[in-house]
């Protein structure tokens, strides 16, 4: 539980890092991911989870 909790708060300090310093970047994004098809937001996603689970094995396994 320790580790999911530091890695929440990784979560949001790279969140922070992203609207705090380039917040016209994020509102960028923001624009360009509502305009995007939702299987491709899903594909992204699911790419995005197998390549952190991989991370996380490679490291804590």
């Amino acid at each position: 539980m320790r580790d999911f909790i530091v890695a929440m708060g990784l979560v949001l300090v790279i969140e922070g890092l992203v609207y705090g310093g380039f917040p016209s970047a994020a509102k960028k994004m923001a624009a360009q991911a509502a305009e995007m098809p939702e299987a491709l937001l899903r594909t992204v996603g699911l790419a995005a989870i197998v390549v952190g689970v991989g991370i996380v094995w490679l490291i804590r396994g």
